[in-house]
Order: structure tokens, then sequence, then C-alpha cells
């Protein structure tokens, strides 16, 4: 399967997410985008690792996020692969969000958020449900939403994540790290995407 034909394939995906999007994205309507993003990953013949490989154990990275579209402020579709052993700090996203499978697994874990009693700039993380991310369950987020994930293991994983707005425009984004410090997510955490458009 061509370049060509993968853009034409998640460009008719992403023209369905849009007309989602502009009648707003509340919990009924990440239900559906979910069954849109799940039949996506079932494109195995698109989307794979010889056409997005996983980092290679030892040499730096333990993830790789593929840029899947460039469309400005419009819903922004990415592939992320992470190594075994590759985990996360609880983060939100500040805008709607949806992680679905093509390989492997991750367990996301969710969190709700207390500052009482905490002075600023800390709080207190309660958790309040783990999910395995896999083929067929998927996860979907608002904006202030917040998990963390684990990969655990012997596979990479391969999976897409998309987004209300492109990850790499949200400068709100938070990470609270394990004294309760909240942090700019994306100051601090987030790796620069590879551009595969």
């Amino acid at each position: 399967m061509s370049t060509d034909n993968r853009a034409v394939v998640i460009e008719d995906f992403l023209q369905k997410i849009r007309l989602i999007n502009q009648r707003g994205v509340d919990r009924e309507a990440l239900e559906h985008i979910v069954t849109l993003l799940e039949d996506l990953a079932e494109r195995r013949d698109l989307f794979n690792f010889e056409h997005f490989p996983a980092p290679v154990p030892g040499q730096g990275s333990t993830a790789f996020r593929y840029r899947l579209n460039d469309d400005g402020d419009t819903p922004t579709l990415y592939l992320n692969s992470l190594l075994p052993g590759k985990s996360t700090l609880a983060h939100n996203h500040e805008t709607w969000a949806i992680i679905s499978a093509v390989e492997g697994q991750e367990i996301n874990y969710v969190y709700r958020r207390s500052d009482e009693g905490h002075e600023p700039g800390f709080t207190s993380l309660h958790l309040e449900r783990e999910v395995i991310v896999q083929p067929g369950t998927s996860i979907s987020f608002l904006g202030d939403d917040l998990h963390g994930i684990k990969v655990e293991g012997e596979q990479a994983t391969l999976h897409f994540h998309l987004y209300g707005l492109p990850l790499e425009s949200l400068n709100g984004r938070y990470g609270v790290d394990a004294q309760g410090r909240i942090l700019n997510y994306n100051a601090s955490q987030m790796a620069p995407s590879i551009k595969a458009y």
C-alpha cells in the first residue's frame, strides 16, 4: 500500500472527525470517535512497524511519536510507539484525546485531582481506575481528565493518539510529579514529533 493511499485513508478519517468536532465533543461524541479510530487501527496494511518503526532498545529514545497530519488547529492524529518500561507522569491534555491500539498494550492510570490543603503549585492525585489499552480496547479523555501510562511486557506499542488540537500547540498542559508538584508538561516532558506527512 502506497504512502498516497495512506494519506487518503487518513484524510477520509479526519473529515469525519472534523464534522463531529464542529458540533462539540462531549463524552458521547468521544464514544463515536473511538469506534472510528478503532476501525482505522484495524488497517494494519497501512499502520504497522514496517512503516512506523519502534525505537531500538539501547539506542537512546524509548518513544517515537509520528505526526500523521498537519492541518493547523484541526484534530491531529499521531501514531506512537513506546518501548517496554516507558512511563509518563500523570498529565492532562487540555483538549479531548483518544488512544487506540494497533499493536501492544499500555496501562493507563486515570486520576482525580485534589488541591485541598496544598500550597499553590502542588496537588494530590487519587487513582480512579486502570485501563489496559490494547487492540479493541481504547480510552478517551476530555481536556481536564488526568492519566499516566506505563508499558510492561516484552512488546513495543503502536497506538493511535488523536487530539482535538495539535499537542505542539498545547502550552497549558500540565503534569504532576511524584511529590505532587505541578509542572508544564510540554516544556518538561514532551519530545518533538516525527513528521510523517
